[in-house]
């Protein structure tokens, strides 16, 4: 394990993760017998939605009473939530794991804390992210958003998947609120598991990889030549408007999800 002020690294066997708390705390590197998993860039690797996933109407969501009107970061949009552009600090930091939080922050209109943790073994990774609030209740979600190679040592990735549901894309790319049954990709789509999402990436001869979280829902995002998407979240697109899951005093936002692999 080493750290500076840029990026934190775990190691466990030949598994390395490297973790950037001043760039939005992504996870900028994933590396399994020193194989890259995760496409490099500063707006690639694997990044927290936060305190919403996805793309948010014209960036406006009400709270009882009050619309409010988040910057449109990808218009008409707003997009994937403040976390990623946002410096982290750290929290704990130990051989195997590593936590990380910030304050939520104008231009999010309420105040809170999230927190985000990791923790390395040699054939997984455990991803935890929290949400809390300092006084009001509001609505939120949290989620992440990875960026898998396409290929790996020469080898096109196989996405597997069986969803109960496709939440159907409007033209607008956001849920009509109809669901549907899942259509073949290529995907940039929203689908249901009720007993918790679980995607198979297989890179033929070399590695499989199988995302999973109990919640119900995931993006799967594969019309990118360089790389795939496998987005487990708290709730769907737009979320906050129509299917508002709400942070209060008593009780927090807690979403978890599992990557594990292993060598075919």
């Amino acid at each position: 394990m080493s750290s500076d002020e840029k990026s934190v690294r775990l190691t466990v066997g030949d598994a390395e993760l490297t973790v950037d708390p001043a760039n939005g705390c992504r996870i900028s590197s994933l590396r399994i017998g020193g194989t890259e998993l995760l496409r490099q860039g500063e707006r690639y690797g694997s990044f927290p939605m936060v305190p919403w996933c996805g793309r948010t109407e014209n960036g406006r969501f009400r709270n009882g009473d009050t619309v409010h009107q988040l910057p449109l970061n990808s218009p008409p949009y707003a997009i994937h939530g403040t976390g990623r552009d946002t410096s982290w600090r750290t929290a704990r930091l130990t051989g195997t794991e590593a936590a990380f939080y910030y304050d939520l922050a104008d231009p999010w209109p309420y105040r809170g804390r999230v927190t985000q943790s990791f923790e390395l073994a040699e054939d997984s990774l455990t991803l935890g992210m929290g949400i809390e609030t300092y006084g009001d209740s509001f609505p939120a979600q949290a989620g992440w958003h990875p960026w898998f190679h396409r290929t790996v040592d020469g080898q096109e990735v196989r996405i597997d998947f069986d969803a109960a549901w496709q939440e159907e894309r409007g033209d607008d790319h956001l849920p009509t609120g109809r669901r549907i049954d899942p259509l073949p990709g290529p995907w940039d789509d929203c689908f249901g598991m009720p007993d918790g999402v679980e995607v198979k990436l297989t890179w033929p001869e070399r590695l499989e990889l199988t995302v999973r979280s109990r919640d119900p829902w995931v993006v799967v995002y594969d019309e990118q030549d360089e790389a795939v998407c496998v987005e487990p979240q708290s709730g769907p697109p737009n979320g906050l408007n129509t299917t508002p899951r709400y942070v209060t005093p008593i009780e927090p936002l807690e979403i978890a999800a599992t990557w594990s692999w292993a060598r075919l």
